[in-house]
């Protein structure tokens, strides 16, 4: 896994190259003011929430990739001016795409490298796949409502983030054919921290859940699996997530 960044690089560093998207269908320079201010409102956050935010800030890596990523091609076209504002938005069947600091954040948390393997749970969209797509070597994504995870797949697909794998199924038991992941990332609130995610965790991995019901308070999670294989969780920060959906007895 790659080391936490220990200094805060100027923005203009992080945005070096965020014009070269991953479409070849999309201009070098589209919407490259929106995703500029997107950037400066993720380190505006992240300088408010020390206490969710590990060493100098969310890594200028993560940064880099947020802003190279089209996020207006992962909301409906309707929405797409507001794409890169800082505000979760609705992608249909009752299900939303977050917003862009706690995509950042939950990126950062699980301190991603090259060589490492993820796990994500709700595809949604497909845009956290997309952003965790160049800080891995395999992304695996589970969405349980077919037409989102269809949909995510063709337009991971489209965009050329081949080494991302798209299943429809209840991400409450993870992917164990593919287990132990180095990271996990959780899109969805769950009562609890579901075990089998935990089972799958790598010694050394980290994994990211908002954990709280619909109708009360959520807070952002971390849970860290130890070399020894001893389990640490710390509670980070409020956050507001659609409730993860399975999870039924088998």
């Amino acid at each position: 896994m790659r080391p936490l960044a220990q200094c805060q690089t100027l923005l203009a560093a992080v945005l070096a190259g965020a014009a070269a998207v991953v479409s070849t269908s999309a201009s070098p320079q589209d919407r490259l003011a929106e995703r500029t201010a997107m950037i400066e409102t993720i380190n505006m956050h992240a300088r408010s929430a020390p206490s969710a935010v590990e060493g100098q800030g969310i890594d200028p890596v993560v940064l880099k990739t947020m802003g190279k990523v089209p996020r207006h091609f992962f909301v409906p076209e309707e929405l797409r001016r507001a794409a890169y504002r800082d505000r979760p938005l609705p992608i249909g069947y009752g299900q939303t795409i977050s917003q862009p600091f706690i995509v950042a954040l939950m990126t950062d948390l699980i301190n991603v490298g090259p060589g490492d393997v993820v796990l994500e749970i709700g595809t949604g969209s497909g845009y956290q796949a997309a952003v965790l797509s160049p800080l891995a070597a395999k992304v695996y994504s589970i969405e349980i409502i077919p037409k989102l995870g269809e949909r995510a797949a063709a337009r991971l697909a489209e965009l050329h983030f081949d080494n991302v794998e798209v299943k429809v199924g209840d991400g409450y038991y993870g992917w164990p054919a593919h287990a132990p992941f180095d990271g996990i990332v959780v899109t969805a609130a769950a009562s609890h921290i579901p075990p089998p995610l935990v089972e799958q965790l790598a010694k050394g991995g980290r994994m990211v859940v908002p954990v709280g019901g619909p109708f009360a308070t959520q807070f952002l999670m971390l849970v860290e699996k130890r070399v020894d294989g001893s389990i640490t969780t710390r509670q980070l920060l409020p956050v507001s997530f659609v409730p993860l959906r399975g999870g039924q007895a088998r």
